[in-house]
């Protein structure tokens, strides 16, 4: 329950109370729509009043975002999104802030800024539409585009190694990693609520689709015909199985580290998902595995607690006023030796 900045009656948020009103302008088909919804719901069940959020995009087809929802929006310049949302949150602590962005925005130019902001556990929810392809400029490969595809800037096909982003996530030691899909809506909206609760950098890679320029990235996994045989929901305290009936288990090679495929009659043999190990070492594992190796993860892989940035900032700037006291701008500008110049 919230209580309305209009009124002083209480009453329940609706998805449309984070609505803007603004005409929605996506390409027909395109998966941000599904996302666009799953967040307003999760807002609206979050009970933050609009004035208490603020989402911050770059630039892409997904940094459109925040001229389509009716809170705080700062729609910044390519790849600074996580810069300017953590003077945001560094400013003001108690608003949830949302960062919204792309496989190419953040992984390229924008690829510093989020190693930096994962590690220093930044309170930000950071959404990453992965649609493996530049869409706003029009399909030129991105730092997530499978090798050997053609496309515009490499028409005889791609030979970069792409990025797997949930495997950078970790070892940039975020505290909450996740995946979902924008055909999923179900799952997307557990997976951020999960993400919006948490205390510190949430880090969740949403696999999109564009249909003008890379049509069906995903579809061998996560299409409704393949969806029970290729992807694998994690469960906290689960075995890992996937298939008709849970018929396949995930667990370890004899005397080895590779990740194998086994009936879940071996069930002394199966992993069992632990998304708050301290090590970290399963959650790499399952961000490494890919199609059609493996079966792809989707949910929760990591989910530790440690203090947020801004609790320490605010800790360390309490401490430092209560030792020296609130200070004086114009004697530091005027301290130590200076001149005047004639």
């Amino acid at each position: 329950m919230a209580v309305s900045m209009d009124s002083t009656e209480t009453k329940a948020l609706q998805a449309a109370d984070f609505s803007s009103g603004n005409v929605v302008k996506w390409c027909p088909g395109c998966g941000d729509y599904s996302i666009l919804a799953a967040v307003q719901s999760t807002l609206a069940k979050r009970g933050k009043l609009p004035h208490q959020v603020a989402i911050v995009s770059g630039i892409g087809c997904s940094s459109r975002f925040p001229h389509y929802v009716s809170t705080y929006g700062f729609h910044t310049i390519h790849g600074r999104a996580l810069a300017v949302a953590t003077g945001v949150k560094s400013v003001r602590s108690e608003m949830d802030v949302w960062v919204i962005t792309g496989d190419g925005d953040c992984l390229s130019i924008g690829g510093n800024h989020l190693i930096h902001a994962l590690r220093r556990n930044q309170d930000l929810k950071i959404l990453l539409f992965n649609n493996r392809i530049y869409g706003l400029t029009k399909g030129q490969f991105s730092p997530t585009t499978p090798m050997g595809l053609e496309n515009k800037s490499a028409p005889l096909g791609t030979i970069d190694h792409p990025v797997q982003p949930l495997a950078l996530a970790l070892a940039s030691e975020a505290s909450f990693v996740a995946r979902t899909a924008d055909n999923d809506p179900a799952h997307m909206r557990q997976v951020l609520a999960r993400a919006a609760e948490h205390q510190g950098s949430a880090f969740v890679e949403i696999l999109q689709n564009c249909v003008i320029f890379y049509d069906k990235a995903h579809e061998d996994y996560y299409g409704t015909k393949n969806r029970r045989e290729r992807l694998l929901y994690l469960e906290d305290g689960q075995p890992m199985t996937w298939g008709a009936e849970q018929s396949q288990g995930l667990a370890l090679e004899d005397g080895g580290l590779k990740p194998v495929a086994v009936t879940p009659a071996n069930r002394d043999r199966l992993l069992v998902h632990r998304e708050g190990d301290p090590s970290g070492m399963l959650a790499f594992m399952l961000s490494r595995m890919e199609y059609p190796d493996y079966p792809v993860p989707m949910g929760v892989l990591r989910c530790v607690k440690r203090p947020p940035y801004h609790a320490l900032l605010e800790n360390q700037v309490a401490g430092a006023k209560a030792k020296y006291g609130e200070g004086d701008l114009q004697a530091l500008l005027s301290g130590g030796r200076t001149w005047k110049v004639a």
